[in-house]
């Protein structure tokens, strides 16, 4: 661990405890703690989110707006299907599996005509298509109020003193745990291995062999399947509609900025911190206004942070 990393830690810790203290001051501690967790469980969707665009990020070089669509169609399949009757564990896979296709079917059929482009318009062709997907979407179910319930949220767990939904928990332990798991399928097997040396040189992988097109689909498949899972939990802890679910990718992007669109672990903790800042924002009576904006002021800042050795030149030189 260098001594920027370790600086860079205590400085962030330092400053989410001031920022808890003066956002909690004078209020319960249960309160406190409430909002706390219930920011941990939003925030955990924001990484989630965060982590699916960079994992695509890094193996295609396809910044993906239309993964907040995905999953929106997705969760309001697992509704539909819900409405009839069907057997749950089928609605909540379908959440995944109709988000999993809208992935590939980008992935393996517009996206390679788009490989040579440049990462602009990449981008905007995914939100291009995350607008169909919306208008599809809203098209088939009309703007109604609708709530998608979980059999985990009836069960809770007390910690310190506070109950928390088990739906919540789930949600928090899965960021965590697929920071690892795909930290460690990255870094230990050979799909992993070429998705980096992707990452690094599209060109120079295509010339040594290695399928840019199943790694790519791959990525893509990955991309989906956690796109499905947030919107799912999306719309079941936050709110179940198309928009809302769809422009969710807006603060995940935040969160994969604050990971410079590459290290899962600070995607993780920029979620996670915008989650927790934006639900204790809500406690402040002048503050509680500006919530929407809070994940693009900390990706603003961290950015701004990244950059605070780089001097500003304006003759070509360093």
């Amino acid at each position: 661990m260098t001594r920027g990393t370790i600086l860079n830690a205590v400085l962030y810790l330092g400053a989410m405890t001031l920022i808890i203290l003066l956002l909690g001051w004078g209020k319960p501690s249960k309160v406190l703690g409430l909002f706390f967790v219930s920011g941990l469980a939003v925030g955990s969707l924001y990484a989630l989110g965060g982590i699916g665009l960079v994992v695509l990020y890094r193996a295609t070089g396809v910044l993906n707006f239309a993964n907040g669509a995905a999953g929106a169609a997705g969760a309001m399949t697992a509704w539909q299907l819900a409405q009839w009757q069907v057997w749950p564990p089928i609605a909540w896979l379908s959440c995944i599996l109709v988000a999993l296709v809208i992935s590939l079917a980008y992935g393996r059929f517009l996206a390679p005509l788009l490989a040579w482009r440049e990462p602009v318009v990449k981008a905007v062709a995914t939100l291009g298509f995350a607008l169909i997907i919306l208008g599809l979407v809203s098209f088939i179910w009309v703007d109604d109020p609708r709530s998608l319930t979980l059999p985990t949220d009836k069960i809770g767990v007390r910690i310190l003193g506070m109950r928390v939904t088990v739906t919540r928990l789930i949600v928090i332990v899965t960021s965590i745990a697929l920071v690892i798991g795909i930290w460690a399928y990255l870094n230990y097997t050979a799909v992993g291995l070429q998705m980096r040396s992707l990452a690094n040189d599209r060109d120079l992988s295509a010339l040594i062999g290695i399928p840019i097109l199943r790694v790519e689909t791959i990525a893509w498949a990955l991309s989906g399947v956690i796109a499905g899972f947030t919107g799912l939990m999306f719309g079941d802890l936050i709110r179940l509609e198309p928009t809302v679910i769809t422009f969710m990718v807006i603060p995940s992007i935040a969160a994969a900025i604050c990971g410079r669109l590459e290290h899962l672990s600070l995607v993780l903790i920029g979620g996670l911190s915008m989650g927790v800042i934006e639900s204790l924002l809500t406690l402040s009576t002048l503050l509680k206004g500006v919530r929407p904006v809070a994940p693009f002021a900390i990706a603003a800042l961290v950015l701004l942070w990244y950059q605070r050795s780089n001097r500003l030149t304006f003759g070509g030189g360093d």
